[in-house]
């Protein structure tokens, strides 16, 4: 929803028909935010270091020699909180990412785009890293600006390579990291200390993510979040009039004017001394006093900035605070709507079908499948047999040893090879066997077969498939 605009010839929803980082010639607008500081701004840094912590330290916690999170996507193996999903496992990640889907919405629904300028990874190396450094090296807001548009002078290029050479380091380091959460830290260490030759796939998986993070972070920046990520574009539909986001109190703020010394004005003021604080301390460049918009990632600089302002006029603070427009324009917060409600329903419903889906896993899984292109083998002994594959999987962290036998009477199970299947952790076996049985037992041309599976003597599987043979001795 659109607030009052200080200019009455300005059209009050003029601001929705383009983006504020680009120019009506379809040029980007660099956005330089101005350095903030205060309440909310203090206590996000202090978020954002417990949260790096956790990035970095992540890859390299382990629980029995394994890793506590993996996202290996090549092998499709995945391990969750030290829990193994393997493909088979699909239906539990669905399961898990339709978990996290509603929780987003629900949590959207509710705190608005409190994730964004908080907790995303984006915005926390974005705003917490590389943006510090960037103010370390060339400045705040204005600086930064005079710089850019000045002369290449020695210092301008000092400086400028200093930045990118730092940047070049971060980006470097995030890259390492995304990919010891794909493939693990040990395969990372491997790629780190062989020369690029001896794992060519590896090294180029490195340079592309630190590539593309050097990219995001040097120039891409604000657009990540305003044009690539499409949570911003879901939040217009997810949020109502009672989510609580970062808003700007227009019936107290307007209508807005500066404060002139030795002035009497007979109107009547709001709050809003239309400083432009809010606007240049925005990462994306918006002004918060326009409503909600889709630019807007929560960051809370612009609370920050107001709030020190509204102190130095002596006026109360939370002009710009957490608000829904319900609480500003009415005067009171409903939190627990029926879209609430709803979505809450639907997130137990999820979990309740996930636990009960994780409780009756199994830790091992076996598929036997006919040998393909092959019916019965007629052996000289009299004997008929039939071929057949089959899969094992160990999802457990210990090794397995798996045993099969047929619960028909007069059919046998005949190992082809190793007769010892014993399953390594967390891997995959695939082996052959013959089911056997005298041909003059035959008595119907194709037999159901119950065949048991067991390891470490417990049985954790049992298996129907078909047994083929001509019936009795005729051929």
């Amino acid at each position: 929803m659109a607030k009052k605009n200080s200019n009455p010839n300005l059209d009050p929803n003029a601001f929705r028909d383009s983006l504020a980082s680009v120019r009506e010639d379809g040029k980007r607008i660099w956005v330089y935010p101005k350095k903030v500081k205060g309440f909310f701004y203090r206590y996000r840094t202090y978020f954002s270091w417990i949260l790096l912590v956790i990035l970095f330290v992540g890859p390299f916690i382990k629980i029995d020699g394994r890793p506590y999170m993996l996202f290996n996507i090549f092998e499709r193996k995945f391990i969750i909180f030290g829990a193994a999903f393997w493909p088979q496992d699909t239906h539990l990640l669905i399961f898990l990412l339709l978990i996290f889907f509603v929780f987003i919405i629900l949590f959207t629904v509710v705190f608005g785009r409190v994730w964004c300028g908080w907790a995303c990874p984006q915005t926390l190396f974005m705003e917490m890293v590389f943006r510090k450094i960037e103010y370390a090296i060339e400045g705040d807001a204005n600086q930064q600006r005079a710089l850019n548009e000045g002369p290449w002078t020695g210092q301008k290029i000092w400086k400028k390579s200093l930045k990118l050479s730092v940047f070049a380091f971060f980006s470097l380091l995030i890259g390492h990291l995304v990919m010891a959460y794909l493939i693990g830290i040990d395969q990372v260490k491997e790629i780190v200390t062989q020369p690029p030759t001896e794992n060519m796939a590896g090294f180029i998986g490195l340079v592309a993510f630190s590539g593309i993070f050097m990219f995001v972070f040097a120039w891409f920046r604000e657009q990540a979040c305003i044009v690539v990520c499409p949570y911003g574009r879901l939040q217009g539909v997810l949020l109502d009039d009672n989510s609580i986001n970062v808003m700007y109190d227009y019936v107290r703020g307007e209508p807005r004017a500066p404060i002139r010394k030795n002035q009497v004005d007979a109107a009547p003021k709001g709050d809003c001394v239309d400083c432009g604080l809010c606007v240049q301390v925005c990462p994306t460049g918006i002004d918060i006093r326009n409503g909600t918009q889709m630019e807007c990632v929560n960051c809370t600089a612009c609370i920050d900035a107001c709030d020190e302002v509204m102190l130095k006029v002596e006026r109360p603070t939370g002009l710009i605070r957490y608000a829904s427009e319900n609480s500003i324009k009415e005067g009171f917060q409903k939190l627990f709507t029926g879209r609430v409600k709803g979505y809450t329903v639907v997130l137990l419903v999820l979990v309740a079908a996930f636990v009960t889906l994780i409780a009756t896993r199994s830790d091992l899984e076996a598929t036997i499948t006919r040998f393909p292109g092959m019916t019965y083998q007629a052996r000289p002994d009299g004997k008929v047999s039939n071929l057949y594959n089959i899969t094992l999987i160990n999802k457990t962290f210990e090794p397995q040893s798996v045993e099969i036998a047929s619960l028909i009477d007069g059919i046998e199970v005949e190992i082809v090879g190793d007769t010892n299947w014993v399953l390594e952790p967390q891997t995959k076996f695939e082996g052959r066997f013959f089911l056997v049985q005298e041909q003059e037992e035959v008595k119907i041309p194709q037999q159901k077969v119950h065949l048991v599976l067991s390891a470490e003597g417990e049985e954790f599987d049992d298996i129907e498939t078909n047994f083929m043979a001509p019936v009795g001795g005729k051929n």
